[in-house]
C-alpha cells in the first residue's frame, strides 16, 4: 500500500470513529446523561466522551469494530488501553480541580447502526 492509500484508509477510519462517537453521545443523552466534552486529549491519551450522570462523571471509551474476529469491540480495550484511559482521566480531574464520583464506561459498536450498540458500565475500577 502506498502513502496516499495509507492516508485515505486512515481518513476513512477516523471518519467512522467520529460517526461512532456521535452515535454514542446521542445514545447517552437519550439515556439521560449530559455530555460534558468530547475528544479530550492530554499527554496520557484521549477520552472519547466525558458525560455526567447525576453527580457522577462518566469517562466513556467508544469502540467500533467491523468484525467479531479477535473478540470484537470489547476485546479491543486492552489492559494497556485501560491504563491510558485511567491516567488521562486523572489528568482531566487534576485540571478540573476536584474529584467527583467517577465511572468508566464503554460504548461498543460492531457497525454504525445505532441499534447494534452495547453500553457497558464500570469497565474498570475508578478507585485505582
Amino acid at each position: 500500500m502506498n502513502r496516499e492509500q495509507n492516508e485515505g484508509t486512515r481518513t476513512r477510519v477516523q471518519k467512522r470513529g467520529q460517526e461512532a462517537e456521535t452515535l454514542a453521545a446521542a445514545f447517552l443523552e437519550r439515556q439521560g446523561l449530559t455530555v460534558v466534552a468530547r475528544n479530550v486529549r492530554n499527554r496520557y491519551g484521549e477520552i472519547d466522551i466525558i458525560a455526567r450522570e447525576g453527580d457522577t462523571l462518566v469517562f466513556v471509551e467508544v469502540r467500533l469494530r467491523g468484525s467479531a474476529t479477535f473478540g470484537g469491540a470489547v476485546a479491543s480495550i486492552s489492559a494497556q488501553k485501560q491504563q491510558r484511559l485511567w491516567r488521562a482521566a486523572q489528568c482531566y480531574l487534576v485540571a478540573l480541580g476536584r474529584e467527583p464520583p467517577c465511572r468508566f464506561d464503554a460504548i461498543l459498536l460492531e457497525t454504525l447502526d445505532g441499534d447494534q450498540l452495547h453500553w457497558q458500565r464500570d469497565i474498570l475500577d475508578a478507585s485505582r
